[in-house]
C-alpha cells in the first residue's frame, strides 16, 4: 500500500491475501497450484511486480473469482500508483520551488507569472526541463563550472535558475565546432579590447569565441546566485555565461577570463563540478593573464599608486587602468575605495 495526501494506492494483492487467509491456505500452497514460484506470489501479493492478464486468468481457475475482476483492481492500483507518485512528488517539488527567486524569473520573462504554488511547479519543470525539480541535485544534470563567492543551499538553486537560462539563449547562438588551439590563440586578441568600449567588443567578441565553439551569453544578475560567471558544456558547444552584476572593467574582464581559464584547463564537464584547487587555478590563469606576476612587481616596486601613473602603466600593458586598479585593491595594495574613478562602469544590454 502507498499513499499520498489525497489517494491510496492498495495494490491486488492485498485481495489475494484476503482470499488465502478466507481458505487458510498458505503462500508455499498457493503458488504451487498457480505453478508460480514463491518468490513471484510473494512480489504479487506485496503489489511489487504488475498482474498481467496471464496471471488473472490463472486466479480465476485456483480461485473462482473472474480474471476481469484481477485485471479491474490492477488497472485501478496502476492509476491511483501513479496519482500517488505524482502528489508527493509535487510537495516535494514545492518545497524546492521556495528556494528559487520565481518573483525575478518571471519578471525577466524566464517562466510566467503565477502565485498559484503548483503552477509554479509545472512551470519550473518545464524550464529546467525535467520531470521533477528533485532531479536537479544530480550532478549528470548540473555540470557547470562556476565563479561563486559563497555557496548556500539557496544560492545553489538561484544558479541553477541562472545557468538554465543561459542554456536557452545559447541554442540561439551558431557556433563552429569546438577549437582549443584557437581559443589559446585568440586569447592575446580578447586581452587587447580591455581598453574598448562594450559596444564596441561586445559583438566582435561573441563572434570570436563562437568560431572557437563557445556561445557568450550576458544575462542580468538573478538574485541569490552569488555568481559572477559560469561555463559548461552543452550538446557540441561550450557556454560562458557572465553577469551584468558590478560591471566595472576589472570585475567583468577577470571574470571572462576566469571562465575562459576553466574552458583551457581542461575543467568543464566534470560529473562533481569544479574543485576549489580548479577555481584557484582558474583566478591564477585570468590573473596573470592580465597582468604577469613579472609586470605587477615592477610596478608595485615603485610604490607610485598615483592615478597618472596607473594610467601611464596601464597604457604601456595595453590593458584598462581599471584592471591595474582592481589587481591592485586585491593584492593590498590599496585601500578598496581608493582610485576607483579610474575603474570603468559598463553598461551591456541583454
Amino acid at each position: 500500500m502507498v499513499r499520498s495526501r489525497s489517494y491510496i494506492a492498495t495494490p491486488p494483492g492485498a485481495t489475494i491475501k484476503e482470499q488465502l487467509n478466507d481458505r487458510g491456505m498458505s503462500q508455499k500452497e498457493f503458488a504451487a497450484r498457480m505453478d508460480m514460484s514463491e518468490k513471484h506470489i510473494s512480489k504479487l501479493i506485496n503489489g511489487d511486480v504488475q498482474l498481467t492478464p496471464e496471471v488473472a486468468v490463472r486466479l480465476e481457475v485456483v480461485l473462482g473469482v473472474p480474471a476481469k475482476f484481477w485485471s479491474n483492481l490492477e488497472a485501478i492500483y496502476r492509476e491511483k500508483l501513479i496519482k500517488v507518485e505524482a502528489e508527493n512528488a509535487m510537495d516535494v517539488d514545492e518545497a524546492l520551488a521556495k528556494q528559487l527567486p520565481y518573483s525575478e524569473m518571471a519578471r525577466y520573462g524566464w517562466v510566467p507569472e503565477t502565485r498559484n504554488s503548483k503552477e509554479k511547479v509545472i512551470y519550473l519543470r518545464k524550464y529546467f526541463e525535467v520531470v521533477e525539480l528533485s532531479l536537479l541535485e544530480n550532478n549528470q544534470i548540473t555540470r557547470i563550472a562556476c565563479r561563486r563567492l559563497v555557496v548556500t543551499e539557496k544560492s545553489d538553486f538561484a544558479l541553477l535558475a541562472w545557468v538554465q537560462e543561459a542554456k536557452r539563449k545559447a541554442r540561439d547562438i551558431e557556433t563552429l565546432p569546438i577549437n582549443m588551439k584557437g581559443l589559446i590563440n585568440i586569447i592575446p586578441e580578447i586581452r587587447e579590447m580591455t581598453v574598448l568600449k562594450p559596444k564596441e567588443f561586445c559583438s566582435k567578441l561573441m563572434k570570436m569565441l563562437s568560431e572557437c565553439g563557445i556561445a557568450l551569453v550576458f544575462l542580468p544578475y538573478l538574485k541569490g546566485s552569488l555568481s559572477q560567471g559560469a561555463s559548461f558544456m552543452d550538446g557540441n558547444k561550450i557556454v560562458v555565461e557572465l553577469t551584468t552584476r558590478d560591471k566595472d572593467a576589472d570585475e567583468f574582464w577577470f571574470s571572462l577570463f576566469h571562465e575562459l581559464a576553466h574552458i583551457i584547463l581542461g575543467h568543464i564537464g566534470q560529473t562533481d563540478g569544479t574543485s576549489e584547487q580548479d577555481e584557484k587555478a582558474a583566478d591564477s590563469w585570468s590573473r596573470d593573464t592580465l597582468i604577469s606576476e613579472k609586470d605587477f612587481l615592477e610596478f608595485v616596486q615603485r610604490r607610485n599608486y598615483s592615478a597618472s601613473n596607473i594610467c601611464e602603466y596601464a597604457k604601456k600593458l595595453g590593458i584598462a587602468p581599471g584592471i591595474l586598479v582592481g589587481r591592485l585593491q586585491n593584492e593590498g595594495c590599496i585601500k578598496h575605495s581608493m582610485l576607483n574613478e579610474l575603474k570603468e562602469h559598463y553598461e551591456i544590454a541583454v
